[in-house]
């Protein structure tokens, strides 16, 4: 129940409708317990013109409406028939008030749970969204997904429904036995003598259903995890024909969902036949004790009363019954909130400054003595990093797979933080800077290229506010898939699929060339964006970027080296140390380089 804490914000910021909701439960169950006396009174009023009638020591206590009715009754001497007949209307018109507060009830509290639904899955998108990347490198898609829809679902149970039934459940036991200890005291601990039994089977199953719980809510985060992965990796599947397995993998999963679920399923199958038991056990209570009293003529208890009971205890049938349900829900969500709670709990690793500085960044870029190990596997990817970056320059970094060069874009943008040393922008510690701030002002094309499911004009426009046609056109033509986009039937309006599926691999790489170039930024960084492109289309997009790069600082991460485009400086990593650098005239100068290789190698591979 601690964890369910966490939801005492959202009760205040809707006290409004949590208060009125409570006031119409407390209304429709109070109209509720006066039918039981109105039905006393009539069964009392019909036995008074027969012979072996034996009339009240004491009037019954009974509530002030029910009296005041009682009494205008009584007070216009209406044959039996008639009287009858107004209190069945009576009962009726009670009736319908209880249902219209029922309304009102459900109206106030349920609605007020989709409000906090809603608000908890926007607080849990948000925190998402601030935390860092490593984050996302330990948790896996289908687990995230589970705790932002399903988890908050089970919580919204507790928050609606759950509460609701407590709130019903407290005034309908308050209510009900205030009113049959008023008519007789002993009669009403005779009959409510199963209760403590009750009490003590739930305390007991709930530790049950809160274990068992967490368990479904664990294994069915394994289940979605591995249907994402499927789903996503579906043409991987295919082409290596393993459909089977992977449909192997889901059945474990599977498997293991439904044991959970079912054995769930049959603690509760006990558990709800159970308390009907209990109080079907209290009214037969009732009805003995009462009939012996009043065979014995003893109490003052008649007819009217045993039957008045038996109302009250079927009464309390439904709310009592719905004590294991509810208890069910509020275990439900108190694990589902735990695991909420864990990751809204989670601080991201990239803290924004305190005072954060604003600046212009022109391009003046500063790696001093830099280290990096990644804190989720421990490699290191850069060691002592000394590096130059001057406004307006072309820098190119090359080097092997793994040596180190993705990183360093990854700590321009603030994915990360440096382990060692520091980066400096513009002369300023990158770590004082506003992070939203200087994201925006960096065009990033990864190498891992991702398009959303959206219309291909939206994917160009991603990292704007706004766009016009016209900026969204022109950068397109600067990364050269502008043709291929008019050719296709919606032109830019064509939605593109989950990961731009509908697109080939090169064209996903210029259209993110194109979200990047309509930024317009100070720094662009390219990681190796053009590995899916042909000889040709490089030429063309290089051509483009000649003249866009004229002003702008430009970091591009390679594997290969282009020709058509002039670089200030060259710079060769080797298992995250600098072990070349300069110019390409320079570079090609030093016998047995690295650079000079690759170069080569290159040259010989166009050739031939």
């Amino acid at each position: 129940m601690k964890h369910l804490k966490a939801l005492n914000k959202y009760f205040w910021k809707y006290r409004f409708r949590l208060g009125l909701g409570i006031v119409f439960v407390f209304l429709s169950n109070y109209f509720n317990v006066l039918v039981p006396q109105i039905t006393g009174f009539i069964i009392d009023f019909v036995q008074k013109p027969l012979p072996d009638y034996k009339p009240k020591t004491r009037e019954p206590d009974y509530d002030s409406l029910v009296d005041k009715f009682i009494a205008w009754v009584n007070s216009a001497h209406y044959s039996w028939e008639k009287v009858v007949a107004i209190s069945g209307i009576t009962i009726l018109l009670l009736a319908l008030l209880r249902g219209f507060f029922l309304f009102l009830m459900r109206q106030t509290i349920i609605v007020m749970s989709r409000h906090i639904e809603y608000d908890q899955k926007n607080e849990v998108f948000s925190h998402y969204q601030q935390l860092d990347t490593a984050f996302y490198k330990k948790n896996s898609t289908g687990d995230l997904m589970n705790r932002i829809s399903e988890d908050v679902s089970r919580v919204r149970m507790y928050s609606g429904p759950a509460l609701m039934y407590v709130v019903n459940l407290v005034s309908v036991i308050s209510l009900t036995v205030f009113f049959m200890y008023k008519r007789d005291s002993l009669l009403t601990l005779y009959s409510l003598a199963p209760l403590p039994i009750l009490a003590i089977a739930i305390y007991y199953v709930n530790n049950i259903i809160h274990k068992r719980s967490e368990r479904i809510q664990a294994s069915l985060s394994d289940l979605t995890t591995n249907a994402q992965e499927s789903y996503s990796g579906i043409r991987v599947i295919k082409s290596f024909v393993q459909e089977k397995a992977m449909l192997g993998f889901f059945k474990k999963n599977s498997e293991e969902y439904r044991n959970n679920a079912i054995g769930l399923a049959k603690v509760e199958a006990i558990y709800f036949p159970s308390i009907t038991l209990l109080i079907g056990l209290s009214t037969l209570i009732t009805i003995m004790i009462g009939g012996i009293y009043y065979i014995n003529g003893k109490h003052n208890i008649g007819l009217d009363t045993i039957v008045e009971f038996v109302l009250y205890i079927n009464m309390l049938t439904f709310p009592v019954s719905a004590i294991g349900l509810t208890a069910s829900m509020i275990q439900r969500a108190a694990a589902s909130q735990k695991r909420i709670n864990e990751f809204l709990q989670t601080k991201p690793a990239i803290q924004a400054s305190k005072q954060p500085q604003l600046l212009t960044l022109k391009g003046n870029i500063s790696f001093r003595h830099v280290d990096f190990i990644y804190p989720d596997t421990g490699i290191q990817a850069l060691k002592d990093l000394n590096l130059e970056v001057k406004q307006g320059q072309k820098i190119a970094i090359v080097g092997r797979t793994g040596s180190g060069k993705t990183t360093i874009a990854q700590l321009l943008l603030r994915m990360y933080d440096v382990s060692k040393g520091n980066i400096e922008v513009e002369g300023t510690d990158i770590r004082k800077l506003d992070l939203k701030s200087l994201r925006e002002q960096i065009s990033y094309v990864p190498q891992d290229v991702f398009l959303f499911s959206e219309t291909i004009e939206n994917n160009i426009s991603f990292g704007l506010e706004k766009a016009t046609h016209h900026a969204v056109i022109t950068s397109a033509m600067q990364a050269n898939v502008d043709k291929e986009i008019e050719r296709l039937p919606q032109q830019y309006e064509t939605q593109i699929g989950e990961r731009g599926v509908t697109l080939s691999g090169g064209q996903k790489q210029r259209i993110s060339i194109a979200r990047a170039l309509i930024k317009d930024p100070g720094l662009v960084i390219f990681d190796d964006c053009l590995s899916a492109v042909d000889a040709k289309t490089e030429k063309e997009i290089i051509g483009h970027l000649n003249n866009y790069l004229q002003d702008k600082t430009a970091i591009i991460i390679t594997h290969r080296m282009f020709s058509l485009l002039h670089f200030d400086k060259i710079v060769v990593l080797e298992d995250g140390e600098i072990i070349e650098q300069g110019t390409h005239r320079e570079l090609m100068s030093i016998k047995d380089g690295y650079y000079a290789g690759l170069y080569a190698r290159q040259q010989a591979g166009r050739e031939s």
